[in-house]
């Protein structure tokens, strides 16, 4: 209360705080994706290149996906690739293939109709996702009616990198997402790519709020020999700037996320029955059954024309090689690249513990199978790159314990302060953190009472995660100190320019990464 505006006789109250403020602590798990939706679209209002943020799948099927006609029609298929079966001259040596009769058929995609992140957004929230921010970049593009060629890396041409990038610049509106993700990143060429992920870094820098989860081409059909060659190109593709702020993880995963009911007979050969019938029902040993029901498809009788699933149904008993197609089609559909589980994965390790706890020792729900199984020789040249330092997390299969994350490392390898994924987090936790609660004290005197007010409103909070686990030391004054004040981190010359320096140190937790027993005989002693 300020004496002098009292004016008249009588009585007046004045409360007094007992308390100063407080940090409270910010989100720390809100990853945005950036990339191509079925829809954007919401009560009429578009939603393509609107930053927008979602609490649950719903949320997201509510916004960008189709929605579904009236029964008894099959529901909106939201994701649609499309898939050929090429007839090769031997047994392919590179991606999937089956064997129909005598004759090996390579199951190849058309590149034009492979996207990932509608998937990516269902592993998210399988994995215990919760808030995030969706960049629709726009709808999918038309089909090519080819099929990519074998060997070849897939390039969706319809995925395009200024689209890509103005999605990302949107985010810089943005303060809350604490996660940058793309996953059709992989879908670009490797030049594009690497613009696309120096961009990320770029930004991720000056925001100094998200970390970027990378995934890497060659990821999802690895050659067993030569993977390292992915490695060395994804390493010379990210630059050297902003390191400390992007994370990687090799390779892609087999999921479950599509369903048998989600694949059909309109996923193949660009929905021409036609190809497929010369498969199932070839002139040398026919399938009258199969021509019975290719021949309604493409001719349904009047009014009684029946839905795909099933139509897709009847194929699946009649003819047990178009289930192994479809089986085939299923898996290669479900190969993912793990950004996005990986951004479930650490939303609840976070919930559980905290930022400081590494995303790492943990399975991937929805991960059944891995593209490449590698050994522990192998991932050390992943995770430790003496040149670059750049960092691969590795997920690997284990006998007894399944699919696993075996990486918790930065792109940043060869920095003793940010090697770490857990350590650079929990820094942009406690920073961001610290500085909006800060913004309170703007305009307010710089004098003593300010800095001990904002020296007991950092301690306090720093304390608390120092209880929590999040900081070292056996007590709090070896976890944490906070400096603020005339002679200590000011001058009277940064007073008088207004400037109110605080100084913060914290000892950070690192993961135990190498444990290391030490076995030693002894000599037996008498009882």
């Amino acid at each position: 209360m300020n004496l002098s505006t009292i004016k008249s006789p009588g009585v007046y109250i004045n409360e007094v705080s007992a308390f100063g403020n407080s940090v409270v602590p910010v989100a720390t798990a809100v990853p945005a994706f950036i990339g191509y939706t079925p829809q954007a679209m919401y009560e009429g209002k578009s939603y393509t290149n609107v930053p927008t943020k979602i609490t649950s799948f719903a949320d997201f099927q509510a916004i960008f996906c189709l929605p579904n006609p009236p029964a008894p029609a099959d529901p909106a298929k939201q994701y649609d690739p499309e898939y050929y079966l090429v007839k090769q001259d031997s047994q392919p040596t590179q991606g999937d293939y089956m064997m129909i009769g005598s004759d090996f058929y390579s199951i190849l995609p058309d590149p034009n109709t492979i996207y990932y992140l509608y998937n990516s957004i269902k592993l998210f929230y399988d994995n215990g996702g919760g808030d995030a921010y969706i960049v629709s970049v726009g709808p999918y593009g038309a089909p090519s009616g080819n099929p990519a060629i074998l060997g070849e890396q897939v390039v969706n041409p319809n995925v395009q990198i200024n689209q890509l990038t103005n999605g990302l610049a949107l985010l810089k509106q943005e303060q809350e997402p604490t996660m940058y993700i793309c996953p059709e990143a992989t879908l670009l060429s490797l030049e594009n790519n690497a613009s696309l992920m120096q961009a990320m870094l770029l930004q991720s820098t000056e925001m100094q709020t998200a970390v970027c989860i990378f995934d890497i081409i060659g990821g999802d059909d690895p050659d067993p020999l030569k993977y390292m060659d992915d490695i060395e190109a994804f390493r010379n593709s990210t630059g050297s700037n902003g390191l400390d702020y992007g994370t990687a993880y090799y390779p892609f995963v087999g999921t479950t996320i599509m369903q048998s009911t989600d694949i059909d007979y309109t996923n193949l050969f660009g929905g021409d029955v036609s190809q497929l019938k010369d498969i199932l029902s070839p002139a040398d040993n026919p399938n009258a059954t199969v021509d019975a029901i290719i021949a309604n498809i493409q001719n349904p009788p009047d009014g009684k024309a029946l839905t795909v699933s099933q139509y897709n149904n009847s194929l699946l008993v009649a003819s047990p090689t178009y289930s192994t197609i479809i089986a085939h089609v299923l898996q290669d559909a479900n190969l993912l690249p793990p950004s996005g589980g990986m951004a479930g994965v650490i939303t609840t390790v976070d919930n559980q513990v905290g930022p400081w706890q590494s995303p790492a020792n943990t399975s991937m729900v929805d991960a059944v199978n891995l593209p490449i199984s590698l050994s522990e020789t192998q991932q050390a040249d992943l995770n430790v790159d003496a040149i670059s330092g750049k960092s691969i997390n590795a997920i690997r299969f284990f006998n007894g314990l399944g699919i696993l994350i075996w990486g918790a490392r930065t792109l940043d390898g060869n920095s003793k302060d940010w090697r770490y994924l857990s350590v650079r987090r929990t820094m942009t936790f406690l920073e961001q953190s610290c500085k909006l609660a800060a913004n309170a004290y703007v305009f307010a005197p710089n004098d003593k009472n300010t800095w001990e007010a904002v020296k007991a409103m950092i301690g306090s909070f720093l304390n608390d995660i120092w209880k929590q686990g999040g900081l070292q030391g056996a007590s709090a004054s070896d976890a944490f100190s906070v400096e603020c004040g005339l002679g200590s981190t000011m001058t009277s010359e940064d007073i008088l320019n207004g400037f109110m320096n605080v100084t913060v140190k914290v000892a950070i937790v690192r993961p135990a990464e190498f444990i290391v027993l030490t076995f030693q005989q002894q000599m037996a002693t008498s009882s």
